[in-house]
């Protein structure tokens, strides 16, 4: 399997063992994955690192709705059965955006241009249909955290989770990116962007604070005094031999 540069996606690890796939069939038959079975849409998109917009990644994300105000997606680096899960991502109207806290709004982004420039779009399925969800789409915000940082090569997720933040107008995404999806996924972006030129963004405008507030953010890790000085009076107490 290769990463969406072409490159070979290397992982540390021993291979999957016969054992552990009948034992994971097993499993399967048995419990519930309910959450997961909620999962019902697939989104490919286009990611920055909210602090380098020069890093920038493909993203597969597979959706399950909330609320009809809230939608929560895993994220791969691809569709294919062995991809990478990188991160994930909330998405919310733009009712419940307007009520978030100063502080909080930054850290999402509007999807605003991604939706009509035709770069959020959902893989096989036919334009008319993808337009109807789309109308709703563009009027949301999302906040992104990737855990893996596959544009670094790595092969296990180092480091602490990344903010995101996506593309608000043309110029910002590499060409090779843009290309290179397209031909894997049989997208016609210039079709897409026609497509879709009557859909409006959210009733008030694109939020001033949203994307950064127009700034680079950077998640950092501090190191800080642990409160350990006491043990919480219901926590329960293991010793360990």
């Amino acid at each position: 399997m290769s990463t969406n540069d072409g490159h070979p996606q290397v992982l540390d690890g021993e291979p999957t063992q016969t054992g552990t796939y009948l034992r994971d069939t097993a499993t399967s038959v048995i419990q519930n994955f309910d959450p997961i079975n909620k999962i019902h849409q697939h989104l490919c998109a286009f990611h920055f690192y909210s602090h380098d917009m020069t890093r920038q990644v493909e993203a597969h994300h597979y959706c399950a709705h909330k609320n009809e105000e809230m939608r929560q997606c895993l994220i791969y680096d691809s569709p294919e059965k062995k991809a990478r899960l990188i991160g994930l991502e909330y998405i919310i109207s733009e009712n419940l955006y307007l009520t978030l806290p100063d502080e909080e709004k930054p850290l999402w982004h509007s999807h605003l241009y991604e939706v009509k420039s035709g770069l959020l779009f959902m893989p096989k399925i036919p334009a008319p249909i993808q337009r109807r969800d789309m109308e709703t789409v563009c009027k949301t915000y999302g906040k992104v955290f990737h855990f893996w940082q596959v544009d670094k090569g790595h092969s296990l997720p180092f480091g602490i989770p990344q903010l995101m933040m996506a593309f608000t107008r043309d110029g910002q995404i590499y060409d090779h990116l843009v290309k290179s999806c397209a031909e894997r996924m049989g997208i016609d972006y210039d079709e897409e962007r026609k497509g879709r030129e009557y859909i409006t963004g959210p009733e008030h405008g694109i939020h001033p604070l949203a994307n950064g507030g127009g700034k680079g953010l950077e998640t950092r890790l501090r190191e800080v005094d642990l409160n350990a000085d006491s043990t919480p009076p219901s926590a329960t107490r293991v010793s360990v031999v």
